[in-house]
């Protein structure tokens, strides 16, 4: 009998013998640590190296056993238990993931599962940092606004106060701010609260404007780095520790160096083409500080490299947030005061789509997307690949905003940007491309269709589209163009025969079904394999039938 059990343990796996009876208090805590991660399955009857060993008796009741852990965890693990039978009996337990709060024994034990240096997996008990972290995570608790006991208003820097104001005015943010004195302008940012009789800096105000030392005393985990490599050589490397506005400016400085700048022919005009483009650049940095998680030690780093640049960050995404949704979820960070405030100071994207712009300063260009793919559950690391602007696109896309006078909408820019990786596609292969449904695709294309920006062939599930003739501006383009175009003509014509040769007759409706044409259209493709004698007519009429010439 083929074994139905898993061989080894992994972070969402585990086992347990029963061989001695297992102790309540192990389910509990092992069903614990599951809710508090990922979720997962515990086997009961199976020894650590996967040898089946067999559940005890008294743990082949599923139904009792359920209600059992309810009783003794908090709040109450609703899990599916049953028996599976491999060998010997095994109790397979399912534990699902806790989306809404941090789950403990009735004893009070609140564990985590982790994978060991080795991949092993363990269960180990959850220190306060990381039960902040789980409660960020869950959006039940922001972690930058609570109040530091320790601190006291004198540790926030009247220079980082004003350079606030300045960034204020510089940035288009909240200008009623402005007109507030310093300490009802730091409560309506909440980087004071009043607590008692004192007033008390939170967490996000001394991240913010606070002195070096109160940085260093109060939130040790703020540290940032900018680092350049050129091959194996290390050109620069700072690690600096400053308040975040003060980090964010020294940062732009130095991407303002580093980002070399190119000029494109629009047309009568030029318009610059930097390698990196600098407001989603801004918008990146600005993202990191936002969404790190400052209970943990490590720093926002930026690194230029030949490739291109590296933006990481402490903390890895947030429950619901993942890399395949970066686009279309919610927008809800781990920290909503600190966020708030650089909205309102207008270094961040006011309606929360900051990765929208982080998106839209490759697409314009025509360039490789913006990767995540190197995140972890720790880290959330943003590579921007260094790549040639695509003047075919830049000039497509800057024509139709000035027609409209607007930018094109992110989604829009998605689609057009796969059709000039993949030329000619249906709008199921686009929409698996760009991760969208089918009827959001149909619809952008369609409209692209109407404006002139995408041409499309074909009817029904079939129908294919492509870039429009006005993207192919240049003799090398437009002979991709008039391939790409006459692909319909030649692959139809192919087919047809195909269908014919396996088939005594075809029919002009056996077209019509196989290519998703009109009736005029596989009228003509037929009548041109008559007139090139490939076909044969044998019927004639309404219903006529055609034969293959052999």
């Amino acid at each position: 009998m083929e074994r139905i059990i898993p061989l080894k343990e992994t972070l969402t796996i585990e086992f347990k013998s029963d061989l001695s009876k297992l102790a309540n208090s192990d389910f509990f805590e092992a069903i614990v640590a599951f809710a508090n991660t990922e979720g997962g399955e515990l086997y009961v009857g199976v020894e650590d190296d996967g040898t089946i060993t067999g559940a005890h008796q008294e743990h082949l009741n599923p139904t009792t056993l359920s209600a059992f852990i309810a009783n003794n965890t908090i709040p109450p693990i609703s899990v599916r238990t049953e028996v599976v039978e491999d060998l010997l009996p095994v109790l397979k337990i399912s534990v699902p993931k806790s989306y809404n709060n941090v789950v403990a024994t009735s004893s009070g034990k609140i564990l985590r599962r982790r994978l060991k240096a080795d991949g092993t997996p363990e269960n180990t008990p959850m220190f306060p940092f990381e039960l902040a972290t789980r409660l960020s995570d869950l959006r039940l608790l922001d972690y930058t606004a609570l109040p530091i006991q320790e601190s006291k208003i004198d540790d926030l820097d009247p220079i980082e106060i004003e350079r606030l104001k300045k960034l204020i005015l510089a940035y288009n943010g909240d200008k009623t701010l402005l007109d507030l004195e310093n300490v009802e302008l730091l409560k309506s940012l909440g980087f004071v609260r009043e607590v008692g009789d004192a007033v008390l800096p939170t967490i996000a105000g001394v991240l913010m404007v606070g002195k070096v030392d109160a940085l260093k005393r109060h939130t040790p985990t703020m540290h940032s780095a900018f680092q350049v490599t050129e091959g194996t050589n290390v050109r620069v490397n700072d690690d600096f520790v400053l308040p975040i506005l003060a980090s964010i400016e020294k940062l732009t400085s130095y991407l303002e160096a580093w980002n070399q700048e190119r000029e494109i022919e629009i047309g009568l005009f030029r318009m610059p083409a930097p390698d990196f483009d600098k407001r989603a650049l801004r918008e990146a940095i600005v993202n990191a500080y936002s969404h790190r998680d400052y209970s943990k030690m490590g720093r926002v780093r930026v690194a230029f490299s030949d490739d291109g640049l590296t933006i990481a960050n402490p903390g890895g995404f947030i429950e619901g947030i993942s890399v395949q949704n970066l686009l279309t979820a919610e927008p809800h960070g781990r920290n909503p005061l600190l966020a708030d405030a650089l909205k309102r100071i207008g270094l961040a994207e006011k309606t929360g789509r900051g990765i929208d712009r982080i998106y839209e300063g490759s697409l314009i260009y025509g360039r490789m997307l913006p990767d995540y793919s190197s995140s972890t559950t720790v880290t959330v690391s943003l590579f921007i690949p260094k790549s040639n602007p695509d003047i075919q696109i830049v000039r497509m896309i800057s024509n139709e905003q000035n027609r409209t006078g607007r930018p094109l909408p992110i989604n829009t820019l998605l689609v057009l940007n796969a059709l000039k990786d993949a030329p000619r596609a249906t709008v199921e292969e686009l929409a698996i491309v760009v991760n969208l449904t089918e009827t959001i695709v149909k619809i952008i294309l369609e409209k692209s269709v109407e404006n002139g920006l995408v041409e499309a062939f074909g009817n029904g599930k079939g129908r294919g589209y492509i870039l429009s003739r006005s993207v192919y501006s240049d003799d090398s383009q437009r002979r991709g163009y008039v391939l790409q175009k006459d692909i319909d003509k030649t692959r139809h014509l192919e087919l047809i025969q195909s269908l014919a040769r396996e088939n005594e007759f075809i029919s002009k409706s056996d077209v019509v079904q196989l290519l998703h044409v009109s009736e005029d259209r596989a009228y003509y493709l037929i009548k041109k394999l008559v007139e090139t004698n490939v076909l044969k007519i044998v019927q004639k009429g309404h219903y006529a039938k055609y034969q293959i010439v052999n």
